[in-house]
């Protein structure tokens, strides 16, 4: 069948379609710039700690509850929008997308450590991108059909608050990228790996 045929008989989709590719290719580019590597083992860090006193993920709700008006009080009406109504910031124009300086990302809602600057990478998409969080534990993960797609969404399991999405797209090692909204986070600066280590295990230890 020769092209303008192809076009005649299926002109819109076909459309819908290329421009889909050409987005996707956009978003995630082929070779994404992947973490420094690095000794500091941050997984290890928190899995070999205990939680937090106040961290009880054994029960069905959230371990930090606050009212609506006490999270419009802590919050900014971008940061509200995105950590409590599951919103979306813009692309390449928020705080964190091109943020290089080393330190620990927090949760806006509640300050538990989510990331490290050590698993952060430049996946050309335009919102902060990482391959792997601090601890499983404190990230959940739910379904979402939102918007005619099928996403896994991610969320702070202490406060529930929305962080963004994981694609099965990331550089090696993981595989991963955590696709993080940066309303959703507050970032610490800090000196070097081991300063974030020491900032992680305070956390854990309740200081």
């Amino acid at each position: 069948m020769k092209t303008t045929s192809i076009l005649r008989s299926y002109g819109p989709a076909l459309l819908v379609v290329l421009l889909a590719g050409a987005l996707f290719t956009f978003a995630m580019p082929e070779n994404p710039t992947r973490p420094e590597p690095t000794d500091v083992d941050l997984n290890e860090c928190a899995s070999a700690c205990g939680l937090p006193s106040h961290v009880d993920l054994s029960g069905e709700d959230y371990p930090v509850q606050r009212t609506e008006a006490e999270w419009k009080e802590r919050l900014t009406d971008l940061q509200y929008h995105v950590a409590r109504e599951q919103g979306t910031e813009r692309p390449f124009s928020n705080r964190y997308h091109d943020n290089k300086k080393t330190g620990l990302y927090r949760c806006i809602g509640c300050d538990t450590p989510l990331f490290s600057s050590t698993d952060k990478f430049d996946s050309g998409t335009g919102w902060p991108s990482f391959i792997q969080p601090i601890d499983k534990r404190i990230l959940g993960e739910t379904r979402d059909s939102s918007y005619g797609m099928v996403r896994v969404e991610v969320h702070c399991n202490v406060c529930g608050s929305h962080q963004g999405h994981v694609f099965p797209d990331g550089p090696k090692p993981t595989g991963l990228r955590y696709c993080i909204n940066s309303a959703s986070l507050s970032f610490e600066p800090a000196e070097s790996p081991e300063a974030i280590k020491a900032l992680v295990e305070a956390w854990y230890l309740g200081k």
